[in-house]
């Protein structure tokens, strides 16, 4: 079966799949120090606010410390880091990078798909930031603190809603990137159940016609055993040759299972191999007429198997079901279709003689893959015929088979 080779995304891409997926300990951890460093930075920046002292230090854990349960509680978390963001801002404290631990919070909840909870946890922090800082400020530490400016809040909110829209830009990446994953999965899937598909139907032309050989002949064998020795080593003869042809096949397919992408190394069966089967089907005590009518031309590959096994398979039902001991085959070359005919007087034996009643339906799927059709049924006069029509494109004309 074929297999293909996932490369990897631009680093940016890794990064933004990763995101929120790593463990949580190691962001909060580095959260945490970077709250306490600038935070003690900014104590010593804006001696206009309440010193660091024991509670404001704690309050810088809290926050990053609901960190650690984020991805399994996003939407707790958000609000949770919130709230403590309010009340740190509300005992007056320095400002520096408090709001780090909520960003991380709000983005952990939008990946998750809790959008309109990460947008409700920044909402109410930036409404209870505008209270603190325009209301409640006279009531709360420090006492000489006055109200910041206008255009400080609008630049506060700017940065929020920037921030907030990247977060919805890489939740919706991240969902692109899955959605596409998903369908690459899939579309490997098909890819490997066609190919099951393709095998099996291989397996079945190959194993149901050399068997079939083997059964007549073995029945041969067994009935002149004692009475025409000789006529009874030509049987067994044709069956070693059979078995022999089966095995080579049989190995082809499974070494082409083996060995994903290798080239066969046997070239696949096609009409050129037509005097074969016609000699095979003899042996049996088939007799088998051929008949080309139009210019013959070189067929595809793909084509020229399905045609090979098409005559293969219908020839293995006349020996299996029909009393006939004449077969005629007829090949029809025209400009854009190839026609294929399989005619038997009959009449049906009623025996299944070991078959798996899959061979017509491999027929018509292997005429489905070219767009062709199979139309098997009794004929008028009485006997069975098999007619398929496989559509072709233009090719240089060869010599007939």
């Amino acid at each position: 079966m074929e297999t293909r080779s996932v490369r990897p995304g631009p680093p940016w891409r890794q990064w933004v799949e990763r995101a929120g997926r790593g463990p949580a300990w190691r962001s909060a951890l580095l959260i945490a120090l970077l709250a306490q460093a600038g935070s003690g930075w900014a104590a010593g920046a804006h001696t206009g606010r309440v010193p660091l002292d024991a509670f404001a230090r704690i309050l810088l854990l809290l926050g990053p410390a609901l960190l650690v349960v984020r991805h399994r509680y996003p939407v707790a978390v958000a609000y949770g880091v919130g709230v403590v963001t309010l009340v740190y801002l509300g005992a007056g404290f320095p400002y520096g990078p408090v709001f780090a631990a909520m960003a991380v919070a709000c983005f952990a909840a939008v990946v998750a798909g809790h959008r309109a909870a990460a947008w409700g946890a920044a909402g109410l922090l930036w409404a209870g930031h505008l209270l603190l800082a325009h209301w409640l400020y006279r009531w709360l530490p420090p006492p000489a603190d006055g109200p910041p400016s206008w255009g400080q809040e609008l630049g506060v909110t700017a940065w929020a809603l920037v921030m907030l829209a990247f977060f919805e830009l890489v939740r919706l990446r991240r969902e692109q990137w899955a959605r596409e994953r998903a369908e690459r999965a899939a579309a490997a899937a098909r890819r490997a159940d066609e190919e099951r598909l393709r095998m099996a139907r291989e397996l079945h032309d190959v194993l149901a016609h050399s068997i079939s050989v083997i059964n007549v002949q073995a029945g041969v064998g067994l009935t002149l055993l004692d009475t025409d020795p000789e006529q009874a080593r030509t049987a067994l003869t044709t069956i070693k040759a059979a078995g022999r042809e089966a095995l080579g096949e049989v190995r082809q397919v499974l070494d082409a299972l083996r060995a994903p992408g290798a080239a066969p190394r046997a070239p696949a069966p096609g009409l050129d191999r037509l005097p074969e089967l016609v000699e095979q089907a003899a042996a049996t005590g088939l007799t088998v007429d051929t008949e080309s009518a139009g210019p013959a031309r070189t067929l595809p590959p793909g084509a020229d198997l399905a045609a090979f096994r098409i005559l293969q398979e219908a020839l293995t039902n006349v020996v299996r079901h029909s009393g006939s001991r004449t077969a005629r085959i007829r090949i029809g070359w025209r400009p854009d279709t190839l026609e294929l005919r399989v005619d038997d007087d009959g009449p049906p034996t009623g025996s299944p003689a070991g078959g798996s009643g899959n061979g017509l339906a491999g027929m018509r799927e292997r005429a489905a893959a070219l767009g062709g059709t199979i139309e098997a049924g009794p004929r008028p006069d009485g006997g069975f015929r098999i007619r398929a029509t496989l559509p072709l494109a233009p090719g240089p004309d060869r010599e007939a088979p």
